[in-house]
């Protein structure tokens, strides 16, 4: 299999966990072991994906969009997922931004100080340094955003 059809393989099977194998048979209305095969990466299962609209219903289960954020990525493609609920909804300014930076920085070495602790990363904490780094893009971008805003 090739590395793309891998890299879906190993998203749809977060997907499929993030909502749960049980709740993702009765959204799909497939079986665990047609899910399974979805995600598997034998040989025998290498063209198998699971299609889009049992993509779209788990996505929305799960409340993010496990799939369509590999396939963006696979094709240099740039989603914009917004996951923050901040308290405020004010629009912020480039102080705030700095300060936001700041922090989601010290977040990101924490969980990569954490991560390193053992020598190694797992999937699991690459997944959190991954979601730490996609957050400290994001205060970037809104500081970029912010910056254009006071510059004209």
């Amino acid at each position: 299999m090739d590395a793309a059809g891998n890299y879906l393989k190993k998203h749809t099977e977060a997907l499929v966990k993030a909502v749960g194998v049980e709740a993702a048979c009765e959204v799909t209305g497939k079986s665990k072991a047609t899910l399974g095969r979805y995600y598997s990466d034998h040989d025998e299962h290498a063209d198998r994906f699971m299609p889009v609209d049992a993509v779209a219903a788990l996505e929305k289960a799960a409340g993010y969009p496990h799939l369509t954020q590999a396939l963006a990525e696979l094709s240099s493609a740039h989603l914009q997922y917004d996951e923050r609920r901040p308290n405020d909804q004010s629009t912020g300014t480039v102080n705030s931004d700095v300060i936001a930076l700041s922090q989601r920085f010290a977040m990101l070495m924490a969980e990569y100080q954490q991560s390193m602790e053992d020598g190694k990363i797992s999937i699991n904490e690459a997944k959190r340094l991954l979601k730490e780094t996609t957050m400290l893009q994001q205060v970037l971008v809104d500081m970029k955003l912010h910056l254009e805003d006071e510059g004209v």
